[in-house]
C-alpha cells in the first residue's frame, strides 16, 4: 500500500463512525498534490443537502484527529465539502445509484478520435463499464481506460 492510500485508509477509517453517527454519507478522501500543494480531501453528503455548519464540524472533528495523531509527513491543506454535482463515480455505491442515470465518460486516450462519451449507464462491474446511447447502440469501456466518470447534466 502506498503512502497515499495508508493516509486515505486511516483518514476513511476515522470517518466512517462520525458519519454514522450523523447520517452522513462518506463519498471519498483523496491525498493529492496539485500544483506543488498536497490536499487532503473528505467529501461528504447527506439526504437533503450537506450544509456550512455540516462541513464545518466534521472538519473540526478530523483536524482534532489529525493534530493529535500527526501521521501525515507533508505539510498539507485539509478540505471537508461536499461532492456537488459532477460528483465522479468511483464506488460500488456510486454505480450502483447511477444504474439507468445518463453520465458522461472521459478516457485517458482517445478512441475513434473522440475522448468524451455520454450515455445512459447500463451496466457495469469491476472492470467495466457499459452506456447505452439514444439510438440504442451501446459502448463498453475498460475502466483502466477512463479518466473520469460522472452524471451527466443538461444546463
Amino acid at each position: 500500500m502506498s503512502k497515499r492510500e495508508d493516509y486515505e485508509a486511516r483518514v476513511e477509517a476515522f470517518l466512517l463512525p462520525v458519519m454514522e453517527e450523523n447520517h452522513f454519507e462518506l463519498v471519498d478522501v483523496e491525498y493529492v498534490k496539485e500544483a506543488g500543494t498536497w490536499y487532503l480531501r473528505a467529501y461528504i453528503d447527506k439526504e437533503g443537502g450537506f450544509t456550512v455548519d455540516d462541513c464545518e464540524m466534521v472538519s473540526r472533528r478530523l483536524g482534532d484527529w489529525l493534530d493529535k495523531e500527526d501521521f501525515i509527513d507533508e505539510s498539507y491543506i485539509l478540505e471537508v465539502s461536499s461532492p456537488g454535482l459532477g460528483r465522479p463515480l468511483k464506488k460500488e455505491k456510486d454505480f450502483k445509484r447511477s444504474m439507468g442515470e445518463q453520465v458522461e465518460i472521459k478516457l485517458y486516450r482517445a478512441v475513434d478520435r473522440q475522448k468524451d462519451f455520454t450515455g445512459v449507464l447500463a451496466a457495469y462491474d469491476e472492470n467495466t463499464v457499459t452506456i447505452r446511447y439514444e439510438d440504442g447502440s451501446e459502448s463498453t469501456f475498460d475502466r483502466k481506460d477512463i479518466a473520469l466518470i460522472r452524471l451527466a447534466f443538461d444546463f
